[in-house]
């Protein structure tokens, strides 16, 4: 929920919203516990008609309205409850219908009435310290701390869960602290904290283990589960779940299982297990009795069987979810079910069922009126403007037009970017079709302002973003830049193009914040062009965009305005050219193939400029790649005669700016090796690599100061340990290794086991706390991406990015470890000896293998590798 105040716009559960049409959570409307209170007297029959007795009865009614998401009617009833308290001058009771009445306000998104409410709670309940007033304190700060952290307010709702944990361990309330260090963990992430976050849910879970089995317990590690979840720590989620499935089984608690097969079903379908995840949501059927985890257990269902093409079980689903849905009381979770149910059906290919079509706008205009009922104009949106998608998908555009505009003003009147940057995007859309260009660009522009508003937020989205992300924001990204270089010639100017490559850097940003779930840190950078410009004249910036229907091609000469130029290929053409040349490069029977598939590409991208870039002096190219051509090593392009490396340094940036454009070749190197020779025996699948001592022993021998961490003294905990203690300026790490699109499965091997990315990520940055030497280069010898992963070199920008390098050099598959190690010597050896930049160094060390050790010639050899970040 967003405030009608103008709050910051950094809501953790805005982003979730972008994902509804992923998959229906089970927590989307009852996220925090309704609060109770021990009872004060023991009632007992004789005073059962004491006028606060029945409205105790009245408050538990309320509470059950608020669970099933009745919340107008909870409201109407709390408020009524509210002042014959104040008429008995009950304080304790008034503030706990006070925190109560607080939670029905933030469910409907009414800020600040819940913020009013919770501090007239707080005032009632001041200093007191009775175990009544203090549990109902601990429990009206947890709410406190639910509606800071959906204002996006998340420093203060740390605090304030602090406080509410504090309160909690006075009084010995075990479930309260639980809770508590949860909802902090959330907080913590949404921060940036991700490994504080995950080092209290193990300690919660740690404690939950050790507790006696019982329903609650069941309860908090299903909830414990679903916060694993959102960190992306998938197998510790599952675990967790299947241990509060045990509870639940052993206790016979139909509905906890029902609610745990949910969770395992939304874990499952976030891995992209979806044959475990239709058993599971099958099975959360199957157990319910809840006819809210029903329906939100077979719209997930549905949402999976339609993604995958199982339209024979997919269609008995529609009937029964329809029946379901009529059966539904007034409440949030109705409305949002109906809107899930046909988003799923609105990006069916069954939806060409005319009678379908019909059946659809009748559920959406359902949950049009639902929402209204409820007051709620978040859903009222969703549901208007989903409405609008229907008859977008129809072609009907001016009837689109206006219930987009529609939603976008009910949007726009709760402060809520998360859904406006949809409804600007539809709009967009439906303008394109009309012919009014400008104004679609207008729309697209509002809404990647928008979703740039949202960028923290990925902070603490759901895993599941990958599978959104792909579909509800690059598309905007991408639209957006297509509809701006489509623009006639006469009207590109420099502002233009500069506004279509600037987007598709936000692109790859918000793409990284993606992998990592969390904002990159923002460090000062300068702008390419500058270095361009001023520093460094005799390299060019490409920029290839990969669209569609066309290549854009954007280019940057020192002091030259920006240039463009579109290549007739599409995206899938495209695409296939790129998969053929990665999967043929590594073949040692293909250089035919190899050098005509980099000579198509190489007429894409070079020869176009060839005679600019001649005129221009031109010695090293940086490009800034797009998609799958990150996949593929520039310095392999062919003209027919020589490959690009034997004319150009080639090095790769992630976006527009360089952190601190110094070159490194005016340094003494400090470098810390660490490698491993034969892997650990659980990972037989990977080689031995006896050529790395020969590696280490060529860096040195080129003048570097190396510290060596070998085999059994590579452990992560060495690597640490020294990296923290001693000044290195080039950290050097030649073992086995993989990048992939998804953080989890992004590591390099230590004696030990895996370093994870993100863990590798942290120790990097442990020694930013230790010292003030900058990391200057990072080097990853003998890792490779992950086969078939066409976004899998995120994995390796990832790297470079967050481990605060300021360059890094890896490599894109796994070649020879001798050809490695002659490469890696004359790498440093140019590097220190002839003081060249780093792009120019690797460009030598590479051409010693291209024209002087023929067995190394081929460029599976040689081309692995690339440096990515500044290039000096």
């Amino acid at each position: 929920m967003i405030s009608t105040d103008k709050q910051p716009k950094t809501n953790s559960r805005r982003w979730k919203a972008i994902c509804l049409s992923a998959y229906f959570l089970l927590s989307l409307v009852s996220t925090f516990i309704f609060v109770t209170v021990p009872p004060i007297v023991t009632v007992s029959y004789a005073v059962e008609l004491n006028p606060e007795v029945r409205l105790k009865d009245l408050l538990e009614q309320g509470k059950a309205l608020y669970e099933a998401g009745r919340l107008v009617e909870a409201q109407d009833i709390l408020q009524k409850v509210l002042e014959k308290y104040k008429a008995l001058g009950n304080k304790l009771r008034q503030a706990l219908t006070l925190s109560n009445l607080a939670l029905v306000y933030q469910q409907q998104g009414m800020f600040a009435q819940a913020n009013t409410t919770i501090n007239q709670s707080l005032q009632l309940l001041g200093n007191h310290n009775s175990q009544q007033y203090l549990h109902v304190l601990a429990q009206t700060l947890k709410i406190q701390g639910s509606i800071k952290l959906e204002q996006g307010q998340s420093q203060q709702a740390l605090q304030i869960w602090q406080q509410a944990e504090a309160i909690y361990t006075k009084i010995s309330d075990r479930t309260g602290i639980t809770h508590t260090r949860i909802n902090q963990a959330q907080a913590l992430q949404v921060l940036g904290f991700y490994r504080r976050a995950l080092n209290i849910l193990t300690a919660v879970n740690e404690d939950l283990q050790s507790q006696p089995d019982s329903l609650i317990k069941a309860i908090e590690l299903r909830s414990l589960g679903d916060a694993l979840q959102l960190t992306g720590d998938l197998a510790q989620s599952r675990q967790v779940l299947q241990d509060s499935l045990k509870i639940a089984q052993k206790l016979q608690s139909s509905p906890e299982i029902s609610a745990t097969f949910l969770s395992l079903g939304n874990t499952a379908r976030i891995a992209q297990d979806d044959q475990n995840a239709i058993t599971f949501y099958q099975q959360a059927i199957a157990q319910a009795t809840s006819p809210l985890t029903k329906v939100q257990a077979q719209i997930n269902l549905l949402t999976i069987l339609l993604n995958t093409q199982q339209w024979a079980t997919a269609k008995p689903l529609l009937t029964q979810i329809t029946s379901e849905l009529n059966n539904l009381p007034l409440s949030q979770i109705a409305v949002y079910a109906r809107i899930n149910f046909t988003q799923s059906l609105i990006k069916s290919a069954d939806l060409k069922d005319q009678h379908l079509i019909k059946e659809t706008a009748k559920i959406l205009v359902t949950a049009v009126k639902l929402a209204q009922d409820l007051g709620d104009k978040r859903a009222e949106s969703y549901a208007i403007g989903t409405l609008g998608k229907l008859y977008e998908y129809e072609k009907q555009w001016i009837n689109a037009q206006k219930l987009t505009q529609q939603a976008l003003t009910l949007a726009q009147s709760v402060n809520a970017p998360d859904i406006a940057y949809n409804w600007y995007w539809q709009l967009g859309r439906l303008l394109k079709q009309q012919g009014d260009i400008q104004g679609a660009i207008s729309a697209y522009d509002a809404a990647v302002n928008e979703l740039q508003s949202l960028r923290n937020d990925l902070v603490a989205v759901n895993r599941d973003v990958q599978f959104s992300f792909r579909e509800s924001v690059e598309p905007v990204y991408r639209e957006s830049v297509a509809l701006l270089l489509s623009l006639p010639k006469n009207q590109l100017n420099q502002q233009i193009l500069d506004k279509a490559r600037q987007r598709i850097e936000a692109l790859q940003l918000a793409d990284l914040d993606n992998f990592f779930r969390e904002a990159c840190l923002n460090v000062t950078k300068v702008i390419l062009d500058e270095i361009v410009d001023q520093d460094n004249p005799t390299a060019a910036v490409i920029y290839p965009i990969i669209l569609p229907e066309k290549l854009q091609i954007i280019i940057k000469l020192p002091q030259q305005p920006l240039r463009h130029y579109a290549i007739n290929k599409s995206q899938i053409e495209l695409e296939k050219i790129l998969g053929e040349l990665r999967q043929y490069i590594t073949e040692p029977d293909r250089l035919a193939e190899v050098q005509s598939l980099s000579q198509q590409i190489y007429s894409w991208l070079i020869q176009p400029i060839e005679s600019d870039l001649q005129r221009s002096k031109i010695n090293t190219l940086i490009f800034v790649l797009d998609g799958a051509l990150r996949n593929v090593p520039m310095a392999a392009l062919y003209d027919g005669k020589q490959y690009l490396v034997e004319k150009y340094a080639v090095a790769l940036n992630l976006g527009l700016q360089l952190q601190n454009p110094k070159s490194l070749a005016k340094e003494r190197l400090q470098v810390l090796a660490g490698g491993l020779i034969n892997p650990p025996s659980q990972f037989a699948q990977f080689s031995p690599l006896p050529e790395i001592q020969s590696e280490f022993d060529l860096i040195a021998k080129a003048g570097a100061n190396t510290t060596k961490l070998l085999d059994r003294d590579f452990t992560s905990k060495a690597l640490e340990r020294q990296i923290s203690s001693v000044g290195f300026n080039v950290v050097h790490l030649a073992t086995h290794g993989q990048f992939s699109s998804r953080s989890e499965d992004t590591f390099i091997l230590a004696t030990d086991g895996p370093i994870n990315v993100t863990d590798f990520d942290l120790l990097l940055r442990r020694r930013d706390e230790t010292t003030s030497q900058a990391l200057e280069l990072l080097v990853l010898s003998a890792c490779q991406t992950a086969t078939g992963d066409n976004r899998a070199t995120l994995g390796l920008a990832g790297v470079a990015v967050r481990a605060g390098a300021k360059s890094t050099m890896a490599s894109l598959w796994n070649v020879g470890d001798r050809s490695t190690a002659i490469l890696v010597g004359e790498f440093y050896r140019q590097l220190i000896s002839a003081k060249v930049t780093k792009a120019e160094a690797l460009r030598r060390a590479q051409l010693t293998l291209l024209q002087k050790y023929p067995n190394y010639s081929r460029p599976g050899y040689w081309a692995a590798y690339v440096l990515v970040g500044n290039w000096l």
